[in-house]
């Protein structure tokens, strides 16, 4: 992984004395890390990214005051800033952190109970994440604004759809729980089929489906094997180490889960439903690509556009992170290319 030529500037908030010098501690191993605050509450949280205008900030849920999750909603509509949320590994703060993400966090990583109260898994993950946090750009900082993208050879060449879509395939990664909850709660309550892999832990993919059932029109629930698609359901990838793919191209559609390797980077992948969806159900289908680093999905999202589906890229100035569209446009894989609030309408109209 390339380290940035720059230490990261972290802001630590945490009330946990404790917790606070054991991140300290890990920090100090990592030269490209620095720490630059250590805050026990919001109000000094609050203080310390306005003065040091940190490039990450850890935050703790359970505190005294303002808790985590109404300091989160004021940091991303005040002074929006990665933010990684570190909270307990209770079946309650999975469920907390699930609306975290979906409040804007760009990542969580779940700190475990010891005989002293925390233990750390010294794995080194929570630096990588610090470390991806750093490069998410958000784009309420960007000056001016993006000049829109040229229409693609996809859009030269892609039909609008004539009828309502057989199944929509989405894929998400940083940044995309925020993105889901937008999109899908611009979806209609008996939509087509929806298969979505969002780059995410198991340990959260269940508590973030129930999180976006709550706000959204149609059911969503995590897949399961062999599972029958349909009307008026989403399908979320449980994030286990097994790719979700579509299956029954003659038939009555439904989902498969299946091992396997890595695939651009991973399990699941949106690579491999995209492939599996044009395959499959061709140009009977939806392909959204939204916001994430990397490149998942761009391959596919080509595939689908090559079968004939519609394809639609979240924009730029909506992203989190623009690699993923990015890497889409560029290959001329997106027919559509919009911001996140419009990205339904696109989906279910019959013209771009």
């Amino acid at each position: 992984m390339s380290r940035p030529s720059k230490p990261i500037r972290v802001v630590i908030v945490e009330d946990s004395p404790t917790m606070r010098a054991i991140l300290l501690a890990r920090f100090e191993r990592e030269a490209d890390i620095v720490v630059v605050g250590a805050a026990a509450n919001a109000q000094e949280g609050r203080q310390m990214i306005r003065e040091l205008d940190p490039d990450v900030v850890t935050l703790d849920v359970e505190m005294p005051g303002m808790n985590g999750l109404d300091f989160l909603e004021k940091i991303m509509a005040l002074r929006p800033t990665p933010v990684i949320v570190v909270s307990g590994s209770t079946s309650e703060g999975t469920e907390t952190t699930a609306r975290a993400l979906a409040l804007g966090a760009v990542g969580c990583y779940a700190k475990g109970e010891g005989a002293n109260g925390y233990s750390f898994d010294d794995d080194g993950k929570l630096a990588d994440l610090i470390r991806d946090a750093a490069k998410v750009r958000f784009v309420t900082r960007a000056a001016p604004p993006p000049v829109p993208p040229r229409p693609t050879a996809a859009a030269l060449r892609t039909p609008a759809p004539t009828e309502r879509p057989r199944l929509i395939a989405i894929g998400s990664s940083t940044g995309g729980v925020e993105a889901l909850q937008v999109l899908l709660g611009g979806f209609p309550a008996d939509c087509p089929p929806t298969l979505v892999v969002q780059h995410i832990s198991s340990r959260f993919a269940p508590a973030v489906a129930r999180t976006l059932d709550q706000s959204c029109p149609p059911r969503i629930v995590v897949a399961e094997p062999d599972m029958p698609l349909r009307d008026g359901h989403v399908y979320i990838a449980p994030g286990d180490e097994r790719h979700l793919t579509v299956a029954g191209r003659s038939g009555a559609l439904h989902q498969r889960l299946r091992r396997g390797e890595p695939v651009s980077g991973h399990l699941p992948s949106v690579d491999v439903l995209f492939h599996s969806v044009a395959e499959v159900v061709g140009s009977g289908a939806v392909g959204i690509l939204l916001t994430g680093m990397g490149s998942d999905g761009a391959e596919g999202l080509l595939a689908l556009a090559r079968a004939g589906a519609r394809t639609i890229a979240q924009d730029e100035a909506t992203c989190t992170v623009f690699g993923m569209p990015r890497a889409a446009i560029a290959l001329g894989a997106a027919s559509v290319v919009a911001p996140i609030g419009t990205i339904a309408r696109h989906a279910f109209s019959k013209a771009a």
